[in-house]
């Protein structure tokens, strides 16, 4: 059942950033307006939609955590739940396209209720068939409590998007609140509970119960190998994105190359040139950043509820990626647009590798329980790693102060910069590796003066010493 949850969950994104990616902005039209008129509220509203639909995610992913048998009945609520889903990214279109009006918010809430209500029949189902359930729970003697918890967190959100279909129709900015809210009250919660417990401390009967419950699915952070499995769909589905634009855009009509270009479908192709540039510097973005993530989680061991977020964030700006592809080849000419262009794929790129470079960190920050004990810091690996999630936030800052200071920066030399940097992460590795040999030869010199001048010293009498 979660197999099947995922590629449909992967698939939603992919019809989510369309929208955004395919925004159609005239040559004679300033980027600039129309960054404020169009890009900016669809790019607000796809984050936001794109963070609401990871939360149902992993709402799912711990559910059929709790629920490990499914009979007939189940199997079809879930069913009912996906085809909801599945549904959400055409309210998306409806809000990014006409964020004024109230009813594209009303139906996004309206669906992420239903798939609210379906999740919790599907708890209340599995709780009166004890058998669908996780063992764990089975033999609990505290199942009310379990079954009242678990509703408890399934509902959250449902009940906020209620109340957010409501207040549109009357304050549409106040929904937008209580929709973000659905993303960030668990973090907010236990904010405040920790510091509660620090200024009162926790009361003893509820300290027992926060430990039941702190043992169960759905307050641990989702592991590990989910995190890489929905990381890993979101790239795929970026990479098969780029390759779907430069196919229904860049292949020529066969009458004009009969017409035009007397059947030389080469010289056809050759006015294609700046858009195949942008694809093959977009795909190489795309997967060097992957490559990053699967380097970084080669050495995570355990993700943490704050980590994963960070890593929804980063997926988030991965996802405008193709926006990126669509603004550089678009402008690829010389006109007003194309600096802009190019600045707002280096602001995607930046926080898309920015987010992967705070994992990092905050790994380090709880490194015996995050981290493999060669990435820690002072480990074999750790200044390759900090040298590989240092290197695009650097590329991308550096390639925006230089559309800043140089006029003739284009869109060409902005695609060649991306083709090079894989280049520069082999150039790293080397230099990273003459770096650590060098201050290791010192650092053995060093100890060997100090061995020699040990043994001068035994060798010498205590009056020569004394003198």
């Amino acid at each position: 059942m979660r197999g099947l949850y995922i590629p449909s969950n992967n698939v939603i994104f992919l019809f989510q950033i369309l929208p955004v990616a395919h925004t159609k902005i005239h040559p004679d039209q300033k980027l600039g307006e129309s960054v404020q008129q169009l890009l900016l509220t669809k790019i607000a509203v796809y984050l936001m939609t794109f963070l609401i639909v990871t939360v149902a995610w992993a709402a799912h992913v711990r559910l059929f955590q709790v629920i490990e048998l499914i009979d007939d009945v189940l199997a079809l609520l879930n069913l009912a739940c996906m085809m909801l889903i599945t549904f959400l990214p055409y309210t998306f279109s409806l809000m990014a396209s006409f964020p004024g009006v109230p009813f594209g918010i009303f139906l996004f809430s309206t669906c992420a209720v239903v798939i609210g209500l379906i999740q919790a029949v599907i708890v209340v189902y599995g709780f009166y068939h004890p058998y669908l359930l996780n063992h764990q729970i089975q033999v609990s003697e505290n199942r009310a409590f379990y079954k009242h918890h678990i509703l408890q967190i399934i509902l959250r959100g449902p009940v906020l998007c209620f109340l957010a279909a409501i207040v549109s129709f009357f304050f549409i900015p106040m929904s937008y609140v209580l929709l973000g809210l659905v993303i960030f009250l668990p973090h907010i919660t236990r904010l405040i509970i920790w510091c509660k417990n620090k200024t009162v401390g926790p009361k003893e009967d509820e300290e027992s119960h926060r430990l039941e419950a702190f043992t169960f699915y759905l307050n641990e952070p989702l592991s590990k190998e989910r995190v890489e499995a929905f990381s890993d769909g979101v790239f795929a589905i970026v990479a098969t994105l780029l390759i779907l634009d430069i196919c229904e855009d860049n292949v020529p009509d066969s009458k004009e190359v009969k017409d035009k270009f007397h059947d030389r479908l080469i010289e056809a192709l050759s006015e294609y040139g700046p858009n195949f540039l942008a694809y093959f510097a977009s795909f190489v973005t795309t997967g060097l950043l992957w490559f990053v993530h699967h380097s970084l989680f080669l050495y995570i061991t355990k993700a943490t509820r704050f980590m994963g977020l960070l890593n929804t964030f980063s997926l988030a700006f991965i996802g405008g990626l193709p926006l990126a592809y669509q603004l550089t080849s678009e402008f690829a000419e010389k006109s007003h647009n194309e600096i802009e262009a190019i600045q707002v794929s280096c602001v995607i790129t930046f926080f898309a590798s920015i987010f992967q470079f705070a994992i990092w960190i905050t790994a380090l920050f709880h490194e015996r329980e995050t981290l493999h004990p060669l990435a820690r810091y002072g480990g074999k690996e750790h200044a390759f790693m900090f040298a590989k999630l240092a290197l695009y936030p650097c590329v991308s800052l550096g390639a925006f102060f230089l559309t800043c200071l140089l006029s003739k920066f284009s869109t060409a030399i902005f695609h060649i910069m991306q083709i090079v940097v894989p280049f520069a992460f082999l150039a790293l590795r080397i230099l990273v590796r003459i770096s650590l040999a060098i201050m290791k030869s010192m650092l053995s010199l060093s100890r060997r003066k100090n061995v020699v001048l040990d043994e001068e010293e035994t060798c010498l009498s205590p009056a020569e010493t004394l003198s």
